[in-house]
């Protein structure tokens, strides 16, 4: 009796081992068993969520949204276009909403809700950080209201944004969409670079590619000024970057040179050198004391900016 139960305890720790192994490699019997599963069950239904998506996974529904009439356009308002990968999306370490209610909104498919995050345009459902500078821009007493149309798209590296990526007639549709809303853009706001330098793209292809975005804007009656931001910097493979970031690297040389090349193109915020380790939740995206820097770096370069076009 001893020996049978001592035999049978060791096949159940085998079997056990066995199935443990088969399940987290996903070798045999692990998925035809799982696949039998299925057949006899079915499949168990995803819970529900407050959030949808579009096919390339950009957020373009949200429950909690509150909807409101979209503020007229004056010339105290800001209407900021917002491009680029995950740092210019929803993947902040903290959240925001607007502090002026219907003076700060979120425009997204010919509609306008209470700014918050995450914001309506763009990929993922975390933090951002450019309802901060909104309501910054309305605390500094240069605005009465601003309208904030993001479309960013995580890990997007420029090619897609170009004439023949994927992105382009998105950028297309969303200016259309502004048009159709009576909104004139004033700035378009560009952050991205960090897939590019991974993906070993040369400043000569960078500048090309985004001059080429840069005509698309202008093609569809986009006159506002493009800010640049100097863009390169994710660290560690978990985010799909680099152990370590080396400052003077291509894709940092083409936006300095882009920066300064005319054409409506000014200097954004170098968000490689403002921020620190501190300001990054994970060596990559942008946490609480990062959104605070930046809105603030934002916010002088935007007055400035305001400053400039009334001097001329």
């Amino acid at each position: 009796m001893r020996k049978t139960l001592t035999v049978g305890g060791a096949a159940l720790i085998a079997i056990y081992f066995v199935g443990g192994m088969s399940a987290r490699h996903e070798i045999f019997p692990w998925p035809q068993l799982s696949a039998l599963r299925k057949t006899v069950v079915g499949e168990k239904p995803a819970a529900p969520s407050r959030y949808s998506f579009d096919d390339k996974e950009r957020l373009i529904g949200d429950e909690s949204k509150t909807s409101v009439t979209c503020p007229t356009q004056t010339d105290r308002t800001a209407v900021l276009l917002i491009l680029g990968q995950s740092n210019a999306a929803n993947d902040g370490g903290q959240r925001h909403r607007s502090n002026y209610g219907a003076r700060v909104v979120n425009a997204f498919d010919k509609r306008c809700f209470v700014a918050a995050s995450p914001l309506l345009g763009s990929t993922d459902t975390k933090g951002e950080y450019w309802t901060l500078l909104a309501n910054n821009l309305i605390a500094s007493g240069q605005y009465d209201s601003v309208v904030l149309a993001p479309l960013a798209y995580s890990g997007s590296e420029i090619a897609r944004w170009a004439p023949g990526g994927d992105i382009n007639p998105v950028l297309v549709d969303t200016m259309k969409q502004l048009q159709d809303s009576n909104y004139r853009i004033t700035s378009v706001l560009w952050v991205q670079g960090e897939a590019d330098l991974v993906l070993g793209t040369t400043a000569e292809a960078y500048q090309q590619r985004f001059m080429s975005m840069v005509d698309t804007l202008r093609q569809h009656g986009v006159e506002a000024p493009v800010y640049i931001s100097t863009a390169s910097k994710c660290l560690e493979p978990s985010n799909g970057g680099f152990k370590e970031h080396i400052p003077d690297n291509p894709i940092v040389r083409a936006q300095l040179a882009l920066s300064k090349s005319g054409h409506g193109i000014r200097e954004g915020v170098n968000s490689d050198a403002l921020l620190d380790g501190d300001d990054r939740y994970d060596d990559c995206h942008i946490g609480g004391s990062g959104a605070e820097k930046l809105s603030r770096a934002w916010l002088n370069l935007l007055r400035g900016g305001s400053r400039l076009e009334a001097s001329r």
